[in-house]
């Protein structure tokens, strides 16, 4: 690892005081171990429950008691040449006035005597004061070679079990689901597999992913259940979604292929945007997070930019994987005005949020959908924010016929038993939730009568339904006109 030859430069250099940002303490120890055996160096770890270990000569000192944290820098103070000393969750103490002094003038102190002093913490907390005398440095959490040896050591371990290895394909998705997770993470996800399915899957190192998105109460994790074959319609944007669907695996990486970005699907409203979203997730097999925009802002001041940071590094540990924002334009609605009705939040917030778009280097998909494309900044528009802007039409008699039959199907009907074509005629103009509530309102006429569902009751209620696009004829057709020559089509319309 790169950061492993890093932290065995800096000491060999002298760094008297080195900032891991980390929560793998085990795996900063086991590299401490080798590195100091490697240069003839001591090291020492310390706990404010266990102490310091080995034990230093200096710890029996006469004198009053001090408190855990100044004892520690006190005995590293009065420590050996040539020792790594490793201090665990010190970011507790950094607001201790005396814990930033100590550590200033040890800072002078142990480079001349080839002392490096490491502290460890899964957060970054570091006074102005020390900011010219401490080098940060992010330990990455297990990188694929890391997660392929835990995969061997894990089949070898249970191979007299009788499990078996996986595909060169599975294995590499097993793989690629556990970035983003830590060694203890990927360790109890293994074991939980192999104890409930007598194998290495990917649902359950999803689940250890599921955990993560939980605890940050920022995104929302949607489990797999629709697929693109629940989804009526859409033939160019299904096509264009297929063609991109092994995009994430190391065969497209080594063809040349950059993992795709994400896409804009505008429409109209209740044709399957959200749906659709749904489905990519599915089928592509990777998790899918939500971010709600509504989530992101707080109360206090700096809150809301450190959530919005916040979300895109739970996204990006998760990685790969989908983040679906729904609804873009509301989220993020009034950013004209935003300086003066919230002092610039909105628009801090969304300038993070489009940088991240235009230089995220890790694999995370975004599928944003909107409504109201006159709310839309032009400059989330424009090319290398999105892969494509689709546009999604109200759907043509085929793709009525198409979401008539996958409804009747989910609520346990055979389409064969009604005149499809006939009632898709009728619907002209229907979205595609529009349609479904005509099957809904359909079995309720039925299931009042004591009967079995007929063409009459879906006839009946697609009369009484009004549909959108007779409400709002004029919005829908200024939506069509904007989108004709400035998006993507998501279907081939008959033009019905």
């Amino acid at each position: 690892m790169d950061v492993i030859r890093e932290l065995e430069v800096l000491v060999r250099a002298k760094y008297s005081v080195l900032y891991l940002n980390t929560w793998e303490e085990s795996r900063v120890e086991d590299a401490l171990k080798d590195i100091c055996t490697k240069l003839n160096r001591k090291l020492y770890v310390w706990s404010v429950t266990q102490g310091m270990k080995p034990a230093l000569a200096s710890a029996n000192r006469p004198g009053p008691a001090l408190p855990g944290e100044l004892e520690a820098l006190a005995q590293v103070h009065e420590g050996p040449e040539f020792a790594v000393f490793l201090l665990k969750d010190f970011h507790a103490y950094m607001k201790d006035y005396r814990v930033v002094r100590l550590l200033r003038d040890l800072s002078s102190r142990l480079r001349g005597r080839a002392q490096t002093l490491i502290l460890c913490a899964p957060t970054l907390n570091l006074p102005v004061e020390l900011e010219k005398d401490v080098t940060v440095i992010d330990f990455p959490l297990p990188g694929r070679q890391d997660i392929e040896e835990m995969v061997d050591l894990a089949l070898k371990a249970t191979e007299s079990q009788g499990v078996t290895a996986p595909e060169p394909e599975e294995r590499e998705l097993i793989v690629k689901s556990a970035y983003g997770l830590t060694m203890h993470e990927i360790e109890s996800s293994f074991a939980r597999s192999l104890v409930e399915k007598k194998k290495l899957d990917v649902e359950t190192l999803l689940e250890e992913k599921k955990q993560i998105v939980r605890k940050s109460g920022l995104l929302e994790f949607y489990p797999a259940e629709a697929k693109l074959a629940d989804v009526g319609g859409m033939d160019l944007l299904k096509d264009w979604l297929n063609k991109r669907q092994e995009a994430f695996t190391d065969k497209a990486k080594d063809f040349g292929i950059p993992a795709p970005k994400g896409i804009l699907l505008l429409g109209v409203q209740g044709c399957g945007k959200s749906l659709l979203a749904k489905a990519i997730a599915a089928t592509w097999n990777l998790p899918m997070l939500k971010m709600d925009i509504g989530r992101i802002f707080g109360s206090l001041v700096g809150q809301s930019e450190e959530n919005i940071r916040r979300a895109i590094r739970i996204a990006e540990s998760v990685s790969p994987c989908c983040l679906w924002a729904d609804e873009l334009e509301k989220g993020f609605a009034g950013i004209g005005s935003s300086g003066v009705s919230d002092s610039g939040t909105t628009m801090r917030v969304f300038a993070t949020f489009l940088t991240w778009m235009q230089e995220k280097t890790r694999p995370v998909f975004i599928i944003a959908t909107a409504n109201d494309v006159t709310a839309l900044p032009p400059e989330l528009l424009r090319k290398g924010r999105f892969d494509e802007i689709f546009f999604v039409d109200l759907p043509d008699r085929e793709e009525r016929e198409d979401i008539f039959r996958i409804h009747l199907s989910k609520r346990k009907r055979d389409p064969a038993n009604y005149d499809i074509p006939e009632i898709a005629k009728l619907t002209k103009g229907f979205s595609g939730a529009e349609i479904e509530q005509v099957v809904v309102g359909a079995l309720y006429y039925a299931f009042d009568a004591g009967r079995e569902l007929n063409m009459d009751d879906l006839k009946k209620e697609a009369d009484q339904l009004v549909p959108l696009s007779v409400m709002m004829a004029e919005d829908i057709d200024e939506l069509r006109d904007w989108a004709r020559m400035r998006t993507r089509p998501s279907s081939t319309q008959d033009g019905d």
